[in-house]
């Protein structure tokens, strides 16, 4: 992660909003009150999915099984987009 302050920030803001899109790096805006962090908008809401998938109490188990499974070497059956969204 690269970490900047808000001075340079805001000096070469378009600079820094370029590198964190193209290279996906995470960049640590730092100030006297704190700090935030910029970085791709794509990459925010792959991690906001992922954090709503692993609040889910079924999502997870059905992931921690299927890894376990995985590690078992056991045959994973597959669905259907119809059949994993029958309920909604």
């Amino acid at each position: 992660m690269k970490t900047i302050t808000y001075q340079q920030a805001d000096k070469n803001l378009l600079t820094h909003i370029n590198y964190t899109l193209t290279t996906h790096e995470e960049v640590n805006i730092s100030s006297e009150n704190g700090a935030i962090i910029m970085m791709p908008e794509v990459d925010y809401e792959s991690m906001q999915e992922t954090l709503r998938l692993l609040a889910d109490k079924k999502s997870l188990m059905a992931l921690l099984n299927s890894h376990e499974r995985r590690n078992n070497q056991e045959d994973i059956t597959s669905y259907s987009v119809e059949e994993v969204f029958s309920d909604l």
